[in-house]
């Protein structure tokens, strides 16, 4: 008999849950858990209140697109109906906005950067250079 640990049971229930609400054929299949277990999964999670149940990144993702139109009152409504706070919705906003933003971001600041830094390594290595000269021509006048 598998067992599973408490993430796994919550990702697969998850996916059977609105917003999702996928199958529990497809799921079973997908993950190769018979139907009963993940029906008893599904039948534990709503006994739960349902602010516990965990919600999949593209469930988030999910909410987040279905709610952005919408004014406070309806999405108010709609948190009320998910068991989601709306504080929740607006975390998972900024961190969508965040993770599609950072790559063009990033790759910007990391060429400024690696631009600073080759001209900054330039700059040392001439400095290097001149005192090892410098090092040079007074070893040279001691050994004189």
């Amino acid at each position: 008999m598998a067992r599973y640990g408490q993430a796994f049971k919550d990702k697969a229930v998850a996916r059977l849950l609105p917003p999702e609400s996928a199958s529990v054929e497809t799921v079973s299949r997908e993950l190769s858990i018979s139907t009963a277990t993940l029906e008893r999964w599904r039948a534990d999670a709503l006994s739960r209140p349902a602010r516990e149940r965990a919600w999949t990144a593209p469930a988030r993702f999910e909410a987040v697109l279905v709610t952005a139109a919408m004014d406070e009152a309806s999405k108010s409504a709609w948190c009320r109906e998910n068991g989601v706070y709306p504080q929740e919705l607006e975390q998972w906003r900024t961190a969508a906005t965040q993770a599609l933003a950072d790559p063009e971001d990033a790759a910007r600041t990391s060429h400024r950067e690696q631009k600073a830094d080759r001209r900054r390594i330039k700059e040392l290595e001439r400095d290097l250079r001149r005192k090892e000269k410098a090092l040079a021509e007074a070893a040279a006048l001691l050994v004189l």
